[in-house]
């Protein structure tokens, strides 16, 4: 059975993007951090809540409202995702997709690693990660090096695993597959010199790799160009034909150069027809029909018989000659 060579293409993983850049599924954009308190209030105002003075001291807007700071903390502020704290008015807070972070509490989940202005990740489960924890977390792994296949960096697939482009490599060469066309051999993956080399069956007459079709005589394989007549070079799969020193010939061509003819009635005497027997006699052949009495017709074959020039006798016939 010869396979078929399979093409794969090389693809990049998606990048993680910075709090600079456009959001995708993974990584989005941070906004923040900001601060809601305002400078001190000179004029006459009172808070929108609990009706204080707010002459002289530090306020903070919501809704383009004053709002005292105790008033902010207790009623305006957003609960950080992290600590489960209110994120007081004289804080600096993080917003990503609606959820809301202490600046300091907006870190790596598993190294801490605090991220306000740091590339990120956001998992399926909330969880905010480092473009290397991520990739640790989530990313798959090569199935030649073991590392993980970071984003951004070319990988090739095949039979639902990954490898980087330059491990995916051919078993006996060790040389990168990369788009190439490839076969395998269980697990072990390899190029088509290399299978060829390795284990393509080779012609018997030119010796090169059969990589399709083919046929096989006598439990040798041939390329089914290869396998022709010796004379008129036709092809002999599905056809009659003949081996003769080595060589084969269609029945025609062995009738015509290679038979011997027979001293009896000329013709080629080929075997190709059942129930035919030879009879060989010093230099001479005879098909076994022709092998007969000159005089009398008698088959002379299994018999004693009388030679005389060319031409064959029974013993009685011999003796009236």
């Amino acid at each position: 059975m010869f396979l078929s060579p399979v093409i794969l293409q090389t693809r990049r993983r998606p990048s993680l993007i910075t709090a600079a850049d456009s959001c995708d599924s993974h990584c989005s954009v941070l906004t923040g951090p900001r601060s809601y308190l305002s400078s001190t209030m000179t004029e006459r105002f009172d808070c929108f809540y609990c009706r204080e003075n707010l002459q002289g001291k530090k306020y903070a807007k919501k809704d383009e409202k004053p709002v005292c700071v105790r008033c902010f903390d207790k009623l305006c502020a957003n609960t950080c995702a992290e600590c489960r704290k209110p994120i007081g008015a004289d804080a600096k807070e993080l917003t990503h997709k609606n959820r809301h972070w202490h600046e300091g509490c907006f870190r790596c989940a598993k190294c801490y690693k605090p991220l306000a202005n740091e590339p990120f990740a956001a998992k399926d489960d909330g969880k905010i990660m480092c473009g290397k924890c991520g990739d640790r977390d989530g990313s798959p792994r090569c199935q030649g090096c073991y590392k993980v296949i970071t984003p951004g960096a070319k990988n090739v697939e095949y039979k639902h695993k990954v490898w980087h482009e330059e491990c995916f490599i051919c078993f006996e060469c060790k040389q990168p597959i990369r788009s190439q066309s490839f076969l395998t051999k269980g697990d072990e993956m390899y190029c088509t010199g290399c299978h060829e080399k390795k284990f393509a069956k080779h012609c018997a007459r030119c010796k090169e790799a059969i990589t399709s079709g083919g046929i096989t005589y006598q439990d040798q394989p041939w390329h089914s160009e290869c396998f022709v007549c010796n004379t008129c070079k036709k092809p002999l799969a599905g056809a009659r034909f003949t081996a003769h020193e080595d060589q084969f010939y269609c029945v025609n061509c062995y009738k015509a150069d290679v038979a011997k003819k027979c001293s009896g009635c000329q013709n080629p005497i080929t075997g190709f027809a059942s129930g035919t027997y030879v009879v060989n006699y010093e230099d001479k052949t005879w098909h076994e029909y022709c092998f007969n009495c000159k005089k009398c017709s008698l088959s002379m074959a299994h018999k004693r018989f009388v030679i005389n020039g060319n031409d064959i006798y029974c013993p009685d016939c011999a003796k009236k000659l």
